[in-house]
């Protein structure tokens, strides 16, 4: 145990070195830099190349940060950038609609919740940052199936379990789920994830269109709903506050 904590303290100090001056850093001065064997310090650079932390310019030999360890990198600044525009409209949108609000990426085959915002009332809730929903059955799911590629191959590809009878777990009436989510422009979940529960949810994109994430609120069905139809304002509300955050990051004609 000791020695693999010792090899990532390695690892992450050779990330460090090669994250700071030069661009590019040869063997023997990352290793006299660290204090390290050059043999050790060879070993500990192949596993970074190997997962894409670290890459090697064929003509020099010298070392450099790799794309998988800037694609994470981008990936936590896109978040935290998400979230950051996302916390004044979803605060308004709880107070409008009364509900509450998540924001949601794909991650892990599932939504990852990155923001939540409480119903505006004295009930007693629990924070759910970093709570995983499933894609096929929540409304922040089927639009991140609909409008991520990536999200829609994974939700076809995962075992698409029922968790009420009102899931939908067929791939041909999935696919009919999210065609209708792109033609209207959001998707609801009425008992198909909790019993009692409903939830309505619309796309946030960024500057380049892409489809970046997903905001929703989640409440009861008997205030989301009425006569068996989700209530219009609340839909308006929801896709007010995605296009709004889609602004904020640059997106047009949201």
């Amino acid at each position: 145990m000791a020695r693999n904590i010792q090899s990532l303290e390695r690892a992450a100090a050779m990330l460090r070195l090669l994250a700071g001056g030069e661009r590019r850093l040869g063997l023997s001065d990352i290793a006299s830099s660290l204090g390290l064997a050059k043999g050790t310090a060879h070993g500990i650079l192949r596993t970074l190349q190997q997962e894409g932390f670290v890459e090697q310019d064929d003509a020099s030999g010298r070392y450099q940060l790799g794309a998988e360890l800037l694609r994470l990198g981008t990936t936590y600044l896109d978040v935290h950038e998400l979230r950051a525009r996302a916390l004044v409209w979803t605060d308004d949108l709880a107070r409008s609609s009364g509900e509450s609000v998540y924001l949601g990426v794909l991650h892990q085959q599932g939504v990852l919740i990155v923001h939540h915002v409480f119903r505006p009332d004295d009930s007693r809730q629990v924070l759910e940052i970093g709570a995983m929903q499933p894609l096929h059955s929540t409304a922040l799911g089927k639009v991140l199936s609909a409008y991520d590629p990536v999200a829609h191959s994974e939700a076809l590809e995962a075992d698409r379990k029922a968790f009420t009878d009102r899931t939908i777990s067929d791939p041909g009436r999935f696919e009919e789920v999210l065609d209708l989510t792109r033609a209207r422009g959001y998707a609801a979940d009425v008992e198909e994830t909790w019993e009692g529960v409903a939830s309505i949810a619309a796309p946030i994109h960024d500057r380049r269109r892409m489809p970046v994430g997903a905001v929703g609120i989640t409440g009861a069905v008997e205030r989301l709903c009425h006569e068996g139809e989700i209530r219009a304002e609340l839909i308006a509300a929801v896709r007010d506050c995605a296009r709004a955050v889609s602004r904020d990051l640059g997106a047009s004609r949201f």
